[in-house]
């Protein structure tokens, strides 16, 4: 099924535009903040591991040097963005809005929740599965200089070194138009980025859990996946959409009862994505999953060619962009056991 184009209003900009620029207009400079005695002791640790973290990224990720985290801001907020994800009731492809920067993207979106719910709520009226998903971390590609948000502080310090080694890869490189090539090019150089980062300066037992972490990982992904297979088989045969849409419910409970399964048996009761599950089983939520983890092969094979050396990677990847759309799908749907040395700690995710 072709992707539907999308239409976006003024209004849309406007809130895009006010919010971006309420953001710019909060930024403290991260020196102000260190300097600060009255600062809370674990910003500042935070911040300073974000320092590193930013060096690091330079010296042996080849990622930019700029003013992009400067700055700090105290949104106040769970989230920066909420992004509203679209796909019709039997489809598991997500609509797409196309924009001057990032080229077209299969989601909209918001810097306040109130906007991204009501959207949400006027497209399943209209009969399509959606999905929000709150964002702690967004890149203007380098047009601006991005501030540290304290919604990037939250969570351990792999956590904060991925985000930022994500968000350099989009400034790195950016394929306008392509979600799929460049959302799976940053989620390995985050991944590559987090396990030298660990083993240089993680605290003791931080590669265990981030190793723990990326097996439960993969093992989600292969829920996904399967998922997402049983589905497109339903969506592509001549049922009629009564039965469709029955068979599209049970499903989606078998894979809640498989994912208890794994928890209770897998992973001694530790309910890793507890907060995916319980509000996202519907198609939005799923047509996101091929973007942002198929491709994850491709890069790593071109990552064993360059011999891990980032600038050749990264000219590589460059090289790759410039295939026609349909050669680089073809491309990066490559498979592999994901046992390379640059992802895998131990042979796996």
């Amino acid at each position: 099924m072709l992707l539907i184009g999308g239409c976006v209003g003024p209004g849309y900009y406007l809130q895009a535009a006010g919010g971006h620029l309420k953001l710019m207009r909060a930024r403290e400079d991260v020196a102000d903040v260190l300097a600060d005695p009255g600062a809370d002791p674990e910003t500042v640790r935070r911040l300073r591991a974000a320092q590193d973290m930013l060096d690091f990224a330079e010296l042996n990720l080849d990622l930019p040097a700029n003013d992009s985290y400067s700055s700090y801001v105290r949104t106040g907020k769970p989230a920066v963005v909420w992004n509203v994800i679209v796909a019709p009731e039997f489809s598991l492809q997500a609509r797409k809005w196309c924009f001057p920067v990032a080229g077209c993207v299969p989601y909209r979106g918001y810097f306040a929740e109130p906007k991204a719910r009501a959207f949400a709520q006027r497209m399943s009226a209209k009969g399509f599965d959606v999905s929000v998903q709150p964002v702690t971390a967004y890149s203007t590609l380098g047009w601006f200089s991005d501030p540290l948000l304290d919604t990037m502080l939250r969570g351990n310090d792999s956590r904060l070194a991925g985000t930022l080694f994500h968000e350099l890869a989009h400034q790195r490189f950016y394929l306008k138009g392509d979600t799929g090539f460049s959302e799976a090019y940053a989620s390995f150089v985050e991944q590559v980025g987090v396990k030298a980062w660990i083993a240089q300066h993680g605290a003791t037992g931080a590669f265990e859990r981030w190793q723990q972490g990326r097996q439960a990982a993969r093992r989600f992904r292969q829920l996904q996946a399967s998922t997402r297979r049983r589905l497109s088989r339903l969506y592509q045969s001549d049922f009629p959409d009564a039965e469709k849409r029955i068979a599209k419910q049970q499903i989606f409970d078998a894979m809640v009862s498989d994912y208890e399964t794994i928890v209770r048996e897998e992973w001694a009761g530790r309910d890793y994505f507890a907060s995916w599950m319980a509000k996202n089983r519907n198609n939005a939520a799923l047509s996101l999953f091929r973007d942002y983890q198929q491709g994850l092969c491709a890069f790593a094979g071109l990552f064993d060619e360059s011999q891990g050396d980032f600038r050749t990677f990264h000219a590589r990847v460059a090289e790759q962009a410039e295939l026609p759309a349909r050669d680089r799908t073809l491309w990066l749907s490559q498979t592999c056991n994901l046992n390379t040395q640059s992802i895998a700690p131990t042979g796996d995710l």
